[in-house]
């Protein structure tokens, strides 16, 4: 309102030479503000940087000294290597009808199961799997407990299957493995731990190769993807 009471008493060359003047104080004002913003715009920012940073930090960062780059989770997540394990219910496990607990436990977890069988062990096969143990005094009672009634033969895939599968299964005597492990919550006795799992994603894929023929192996795409990877 000032500023019209004074115009309003001026003559028209002075109204008119202060409208302009005022006019291009106001545009380069007008300018210089979209400039700053711009340059803020332009400057650092801590979405895009490659340690996590503050807002408040990232605005006094010097753009010289630092380096962009934009994080994907979903690009780390692809380059993730998907593994494969071989695992078995014993003949134990198989004659107390601990199948279905067992094979839940793969599936709740979300890995995708892609080759299932009952099967009947012959002794040169079950030789041929522990032949790391054949040093062993308990070698032979090994052979003949593997051989003594049928098996349940399982491949299981996903990221991180060999560790995970470990864990699940628990320690070798059910004793000393965790509640709520496969072998804590199913097994008192190690030469009676129910279960089987690969120790290494070498081993995952040899076993996998001994126990299952050629095209008894199912690829197939899991509808559960989406829902247990981002």
């Amino acid at each position: 309102m000032e500023g019209v009471a004074v115009l309003s008493g001026a003559s028209p060359c002075v109204s008119s030479a202060f409208l302009r003047k005022t006019h291009c104080s106001l545009s380069c004002s007008k300018n210089l503000t979209t400039s700053s913003r711009l340059a803020a715009f332009h400057s650092q920012s801590y979405l895009f940087l490659k340690s996590p940073t503050f807002p408040l930090r990232a605005r006094t960062l010097s753009l010289k000294s630092s380096k962009h780059g934009i994080f994907l989770p979903h690009l780390v997540a692809s380059m993730e290597q998907v593994e494969e394990t071989y695992i078995m219910v014993k003949p134990d496990g198989v004659q107390r009808g601990l199948a279905g607990e067992i094979i839940s436990r793969f599936e709740k977890k979300g890995f995708k199961l892609t080759g299932l069988k009952l099967f009947q062990c012959p002794k040169e096969l079950a030789e041929e799997h522990y032949k790391d143990l054949s040093s062993k005094s308990f070698f032979p009672n090994l052979i003949e407990y593997i051989t003594s009634g049928p098996v349940i033969c399982m491949a299981w895939e996903g990221v991180g299957v060999v560790a995970s599968a470990r864990k699940l299964i628990g320690s070798t005597n059910p004793l000393q493995a965790e509640p709520g492990t496969i072998r804590g919550d199913l097994a008192v006795h190690t030469g009676r731990n129910v279960v089987h799992g690969s120790d290494s994603p070498e081993n995952g894929k040899r076993e996998i190769a001994l126990w299952f023929k050629e095209g008894e192996i199912c690829q197939w795409t899991s509808a559960q993807g989406p829902w247990l990877r981002e």
